[in-house]
């Protein structure tokens, strides 16, 4: 029960919910946070995987945009070392598209833009010496390298939420916000429980980053009139078994002047993607079309001599991105630009704030957590000065340097009787907090039960008692990915152990 005057509420676990949740409640302030499923359960757990620039914004002249996103990847590197990892993209010449002196162009920008990353700079090429050109057809001969990062996206969510929890932060999932209104100078908040139990509650501002709801909490669940709106686009992916060995990344030019990753994918699978089609009707419901499975199968088999068909994929998912309207033509073209809107009703300043977010990246979260802080600030003058610029994020504090190498072979000779590849993955899972996994335990049986695939009940507690699991599902395709290794009498497994422990 919740008895205080917050000082905000936030509708929305996304990336930019958890965000603002960590910032605000590590600047002294009373915090609540509610999502009405799963932590980033939707546009936040379907994305590309990635912590980058965006290469292709510098055709919009995107010159700033790409800049920030540059210098947050190098800070979001420093910071989750364990989620977020550097990666080599490899970007193939295709003759009749961009010229090379155009991309070489590009690529010297793109590394200019921020003179201290630490990443490796872009190179040229040659895909008929060097192994990056083994899996693509002939016809490419030349091409060019480029740095950027990959991450867990739903982690990296996770871990934001974790630190406003350790901050004070009231997290409630499964939580669904019903309606506010404004009383007394302050917003009168009615939220539900998943058993239909009813809440009210009340707070100084509110901050809607419901993401692609956010055009229904504002025109459906506030006495207020709200201007803006958004514009939703869906992006898709593919999974398919693995079409090339190596640990690096393709970026895919393709005649529409979109382009295409291919990113290696738990170990045994390569992701495609993604699409931009412009999305009508209710997000929950989003799922790849058959004309984005074609198109992500033709442009792969433009490049890769392994050829894919629908047949071929294991796993495919689908996000609503909630990009702000700027009224651009082309749904690739729609500004990446995070918009906050600040309103008052009836236009009042004496009113308590509602602050809107439109649009935004992964990449640039904090940099959007830190600016949305600083815009309530004139309604809060409570609030601590910014923090999280060279803060570690949950579980980052894996040693001084963020070394996760390092990191990984101090566990393989504490712990050498485990499989590497368990190892390996609660390092890249958990980072720090892998150690109270392991609970220095020297052999299997004291990691609890083993339900198959190297998945204790060790860690299935860490993960019920710490991550907010409630579902197998919750576990197998948001705390981690490996939905996509088990088998059904697994899933079942952990389904009833998840069950019986959350009673």
């Amino acid at each position: 029960m919740v008895r205080e005057v917050l000082d905000v509420f936030i509708i929305g676990g996304g990336i930019n919910g958890a965000g603002v949740a960590r910032d605000a409640a590590g600047r002294g302030l009373s915090v609540m946070l509610v999502e009405q499923g799963d932590l980033a359960s939707a546009t936040s757990s379907a994305s590309s995987k990635l912590i980058h620039g965006g290469l292709r914004y510098l055709e919009y002249y995107k010159f700033s945009l790409v800049r920030k996103a540059l210098i947050e990847r190098e800070l979001l590197l420093k910071s989750a070392p364990h989620i977020i990892w550097p990666a080599r993209f490899i970007l193939p010449h295709a003759k009749h598209l961009r010229p090379k002196w155009l991309i070489r162009i590009g690529l010297y920008i793109y590394d200019s833009l921020n003179w201290h990353q630490k990443l490796k700079s872009s190179r040229s090429v040659n895909l008929t010496k060097e192994a990056y050109g083994n899996s693509l057809k002939p016809q490419y001969k030349a091409g060019f390298a480029y740095s950027d990062c990959r991450v867990h996206d739903s982690r990296l969510v996770l871990a934001n939420l974790q630190d406003a929890r350790d901050s004070g932060a009231i997290i409630g999932l499964h939580t669904k916000f019903i309606s506010a209104k404004i009383d007394n100078k302050l917003w009168q908040i009615i939220i539900e429980d998943e058993d239909g139990q009813r809440q009210e509650l009340q707070a100084k501002t509110l901050v809607n980053a419901a993401g692609p709801w956010v055009d229904v909490v504002n025109n459906h669940r506030l006495d207020m009139a709200v201007d803006g709106g958004t514009r939703l686009v869906t992006g898709s992916h593919i999974i398919v078994p693995k079409i090339y060995d190596g640990d690096h990344c393709y970026l895919f030019q393709n005649e529409d002047d979109r382009i295409v990753f291919a990113i290696p994918y738990e170990q045994d699978f390569t992701m495609i993607g993604t699409t931009d089609k412009v999305f009508k009707g209710d997000p929950n419901l989003v799922k790849i079309s058959d004309e984005e499975i074609e198109y992500l199968c033709e442009i792969s088999n433009q490049y890769f001599k392994r050829s894919i068909k629908p047949s071929d994929i294991i796993w495919s998912f689908a996000g609503v991105r909630s990009l702000f309207d700027d009224k651009a033509k082309k749904a690739a073209s729609v500004t990446r630009e995070y918009v906050l809107d600040l309103h008052h009703a009836n236009d009042d300043e004496n009113n308590p704030p509602l602050l809107s977010i439109y649009g935004g990246k992964i990449t640039t979260f904090r940099h959007l957590s830190e600016a949305v802080c600083e815009e309530l600030r004139p309604f809060l003058l409570h609030m601590k000065t910014s923090w999280t610029k060279n803060a570690i994020l949950h579980g980052g504090d894996i040693n001084q340097k963020g070394d996760i190498k390092k990191f990984i072979k101090k566990l393989e000779e504490k712990y050498g009787w485990l499989h590497k590849g368990l190892i390996v993955r609660l390092a890249t899972h958990y980072g720090s907090k892998a150690e109270v996994i392991l609970a220095g335990a020297t052999e299997h049986e004291q990691l609890g039960i083993n339900f198959g695939y190297n998945i204790f009940s060790n860690e299935l507690d860490y993960a019920i008692q710490f991550e907010w699991v409630r579902s197998a599902d919750d576990y197998l395709w948001r705390r981690t990915r490996l939905g996509l290794h088990v088998d059904e009498d697994v899933k079942k497994k952990i389904q009833d152990y998840v069950e019986l422990k959350t009673l």
